[in-house]
């Protein structure tokens, strides 16, 4: 396994109560493999993601990279190495270049020469000379490209995808499911997906997991999971009569 979770619990305090948010959560993803998180509202899929890229501290259990307890990884090291594209593309002052290159810039050392971010825009399949422009003049669409182009600058083993589709029109995320399929197949890249969209998921995923309550109550191949799952909340989700919320 690339990643793998191991009966990890994380709780969030707020105002005077302890949210319980994973709940013992056991699941791995595969090396060159598209995992889909599946699951309502309120499940823990976002806040799963946000653990393996440490901007989620767990208080018990283990998650590992490679074998290797990620707490016993450089923070920055990590980030690198496990790449977030969030909902919202968030991107810092300046142009898609250099914003494509912040990442870069940060881990070189002196004398060494930063990639070119024509390659990444092409990766992407958006205009290399679009590298001059600002990002709040692009769609949403592209916007969420240039930040996986910005995300693969840093050469990623492992990429995070929080609903990068949930704002995108069907012609968008089409476009964007293709491109990830793709690069995950030439760059074996192990992927974990966020998705709303059991349609999504079916199309994209080797494996699945479906989270309900900060619970993982599915886990296992995609197919085999739309096939037929084997839980009862697993039947009410496809069906669309599973709730959210904790």
């Amino acid at each position: 396994m690339k990643v793998e979770l191991i009966n990890v619990s994380l709780r969030l305090r707020q105002d005077t109560q302890d949210l319980e948010l994973l709940k013992e959560v056991s699941l791995g993803a595969r090396l060159g493999m598209i995992h889909a998180l599946l699951g309502p509202s309120g499940s823990g899929k976002s806040t799963l993601l946000y653990a393996i890229n440490r901007l989620r501290q767990i208080q018990h259990g283990e998650i590992t990279l490679d074998g290797k307890d990620i707490r016993q990884v450089n923070v920055f090291e990590l980030r690198r190495r496990i790449g977030l594209v969030m909902q919202k593309p968030i991107f810092f002052p300046g142009t898609v270049g250099e914003n494509i290159l912040y990442g870069p810039s940060l881990w070189a050392k002196d004398n060494v020469t930063l990639p070119d971010p024509k390659l990444y825009l092409e990766l992407v399949q958006l205009d290399p000379d679009w590298e001059s422009r600002e990002p709040h003049t692009l769609s949403g669409g592209q916007q969420q490209r240039v930040a996986l182009a910005r995300t693969l600058a840093n050469n990623p083993e492992v990429l995070l995808l929080d609903e990068p589709t949930s704002a995108l029109d069907a012609q968008a995320s089409e476009h964007l499911e293709t491109l990830v399929s793709n690069l995950c197949r030439e760059r074996e890249l192990t992927v974990i997906w966020v998705t709303h969209d059991v349609h999504q998921a079916e199309r994209i995923a080797q494996d699945m997991t479906l989270l309900y309550r900060g619970r993982v109550v599915e886990h296992g191949p995609a197919k085999r999971f739309f096939a037929g799952p084997s839980t009862d909340e697993g039947r009410a989700y496809l069906a669309g009569k599973l709730g959210g919320k904790l």
